[in-house]
């Protein structure tokens, strides 16, 4: 079904169940970002990508990534209003993440280039500017289906990690993680035949092809094996001895 509505202005329209900030950048309209990825759903973490949207004659700021579209609500993308309420949010992940620079570039164009919201250091439970998006989390479970990480912890203790915050063992060190990180907290190193996802401290051996160039990890290639439903032949060695 076909849903229209407006947006600044702009009669648009997308199919039922999109949202609207996937449908404001289809038609060309900047709403900005951290926490969103095409391939990942929805979550509103971050809150940067604030719109208004007036239904029924009333209005609201509310995140746009996570607000599917619906017939005749007026959506307005940017506004002194919404300015602040980002600005406001920006300072907050920028207290969070000061040395990312995808936060801080995003926040000095709302005007933010200091935060007066100082988070002390706090030993082993540094943040190491992770914004808590869940990005990470969510690709390991929704994309590659190993479900290695998740949130832990509670309150300014509350992380991103494995369930009892140590080496998450089920990890295949694919990278699809730091792939999709906004603020390049995860890390991700190949060297001498090892691939290593710094975040999690998991490094695991690197399968190589005929021409003894490293490929992928072995147990990710495992992975992709038992997903696909490839010939239980498909690797000839256990991940322990293939080399």
């Amino acid at each position: 079904m076909t849903v229209k509505f407006k947006i600044n202005g702009v009669e648009v329209e997308a199919q039922e169940g999109v949202s609207v900030l996937d449908t404001a950048r289809r038609y060309g309209f900047e709403v900005p970002s951290l926490c969103h990825h095409e391939a990942i759903a929805a979550y509103g973490a971050c809150r940067v990508c604030l719109v208004e949207i007036t239904k029924g004659g009333r209005s609201k700021l509310t995140t746009s990534c996570n607000y599917e579209v619906l017939p005749g609500i007026e959506v307005v993308t940017d506004s002194p209003k919404i300015r602040k309420h980002r600005a406001m949010v920006l300072e907050l992940i920028l207290s969070e993440a000061p040395g990312a620079q995808a936060v801080r570039r995003m926040a000095a164009e709302h005007g933010v280039d200091v935060s007066r919201f100082v988070r002390p250091a706090d030993g082993e439970h540094k943040r190491d500017n992770c914004i808590l998006c869940g990005l990470c989390a969510r690709v390991c479970t929704e994309v590659v289906g190993v479900s290695a990480l998740t949130f832990n912890g509670r309150g300014d203790r509350r992380g991103v990690g494995s369930a009892f915050m140590d080496q998450p063992q089920s990890c295949i060190a694919c990278g699809a993680c730091a792939w999709v990180c906004p603020t390049d907290c995860v890390g991700f190193e190949e060297k001498d035949g090892m691939r290593k996802v710094v975040r999690w401290g998991r490094e695991l051996p690197m399968a190589k092809d005929e021409q003894g160039r490293p490929v992928a990890p072995t147990y990710q290639l495992f992975h992709f094996q038992k997903v696909a439903k490839l010939p239980a032949d498909f690797y000839k060695k256990s991940p322990g001895n293939r080399s």
